[in-house]
């Protein structure tokens, strides 16, 4: 008799016609929802919408523009903080520990914290980077001396760029550095294990004809694994911060303000931080609001024609993830191209 497994056409067709109605049952409510929002959204989606503050009385008058920068900044943030910590993690992981039971105790709390509610990173957020659990005197600041970093020439010019002092406060309070760090540790296990397996990918022959050329093993990890594992880590990032971006629940618990009229660093335009670039040395530690938590309060206002307004700002923030994962997908593809094995 044959090693087939006895599954015949008249069962087998049934259960894709099945996945097949169910996929596409899923993209219909999906398209449903998408052409209900943007008919909703349309009377207050114009040039104004994105340039204007934040409104809490007047709907015609509300904005995007401190959220959308808030977004911007806590994201950037958050990829500086936690793609590095991610990745050499994994690395480590992967490559150098050894299989003890310690490892093996990480590696089921990484596979149990990527699991775990996003409110829970948010009171860890608001014990540790806004409170430092009490330990340190609210409303202390450190202040970093210019000293000879005061003026710095600038190129092709006559003028010079005057660094102010920099104050850093401790804790940090309900900063952007606040919440970014509170983020990193929410999506610090996803990016790990998505790191994990894209090494696992690679295949052992690689590391072993390396290691036959006379080459170490911190030449065969940076030469050899990395760049073929790019992708798949590319890949975890991406979904990783897209989870991220969507979040609101921690920067709720972390306590930033909903109703907020200025951007961080003041910074409201490429203009702006063209004019002054001393201030994005202020972004960090400056107060901040996202939007999906604009979204969140315009969709509990009374009046009806909030309704509009945070179906517009459902818009721009959908725009904004298709953006930053377009761009995400065309570096992975570049990165995929050169992976020959």
């Amino acid at each position: 008799m044959s090693g087939r497994p006895a599954t015949t056409r008249g069962v087998s067709d049934p259960f894709g016609l099945a996945c097949l109605c169910a996929a596409w049952f899923g993209v219909l409510v999906l398209a449903v929802l998408l052409v209900g929002v943007f008919i909703q959204a349309w009377p207050s989606l114009d040039g104004d919408f994105l340039t204007n503050h934040m409104s809490q009385r007047k709907p015609e008058k509300a904005g995007v523009l401190a959220g959308l920068w808030g977004s911007f900044w806590l994201i950037c943030l958050t990829i500086a903080c936690s793609v590095p910590v991610g990745v050499g993690a994994a690395l480590y992981l992967e490559e150098y520990a050894r299989p003890t039971k310690l490892t093996r105790l990480v590696q089921v709390n990484l596979a149990n914290l990527a699991g775990v509610p996003s409110i829970v990173y948010g009171i860890l957020g608001l014990s540790v980077f806004v409170h430092f659990f009490d330990l340190i005197p609210p409303q202390t600041v450190v202040a970093v001396p210019p000293s000879s970093l005061t003026r710095i020439p600038l190129p092709f010019s006559d003028s010079t760029l005057v660094l102010p002092q920099l104050r850093i406060p401790l804790p940090f309070g309900k900063s952007v550095l606040a919440g970014a760090l509170t983020l990193s540790l929410l999506i610090l296990p996803v990016i790990i294990v998505a790191a994990q397996e894209a090494l696992r990918a690679v295949p052992g022959s690689i590391r072993q004809a390396s290691f036959a050329l006379g080459a170490t093993k911190w030449q065969t990890v940076r030469g050899q694994v990395l760049p073929a594992a790019t992708p798949g880590i590319l890949t975890g990032v991406i979904l990783a911060v897209s989870r991220a971006v969507g979040e609101t629940a921690p920067l709720i618990m972390v306590g930033i303000p909903l109703f907020h009229r200025s951007t961080p660093g003041d910074i409201e335009s490429l203009g702006d931080l063209a004019r002054d670039p001393a201030a994005l040395l202020e972004v960090p530690f400056d107060d901040f609001t996202v939007m999906p938590y604009l979204i969140y309060g315009w969709a509990k206002q009374a009046k009806p024609e909030f309704f509009s307004v945070a179906a517009a700002a459902i818009v721009v923030l959908l725009a904004v993830l298709l953006v930053l994962n377009s761009l995400a997908v065309v570096i992975r593809n570049r990165f995929q191209r050169h992976v020959n094995w």
